[in-house]
């Protein structure tokens, strides 16, 4: 069985139990895991860095409101 079936398995059978799941595609880390499984009203916090004149997408606004349903800490950043 590919990975990618594997993972696409995990992430229903985890969401059905309740976790919000982030499969990750690249990140600056080698090494990190495939997916985020977050359980609803942990401590997680998640940030969304723009530069100083940057606005979040509507896609970005949607996960950011989606997440915070879920219970999770999300900010968005932007230097002064």
């Amino acid at each position: 069985m590919k990975e990618s079936v594997i993972q696409s398995k995990k992430i229903k059978e985890l969401e059905a139990q309740g976790y919000y799941v982030i499969k990750l595609i690249k990140t600056n880390k080698n090494g990190i895991p495939d997916l985020i499984a977050i359980p609803k009203n942990s401590d997680v916090l998640l940030i969304e860095v723009k530069s100083q004149n940057g606005n979040t997408s509507k896609l970005q606004d949607f996960r950011i409101e989606e997440l915070k349903k879920h219970g999770v800490k999300v900010e968005i950043y932007k230097p002064l």
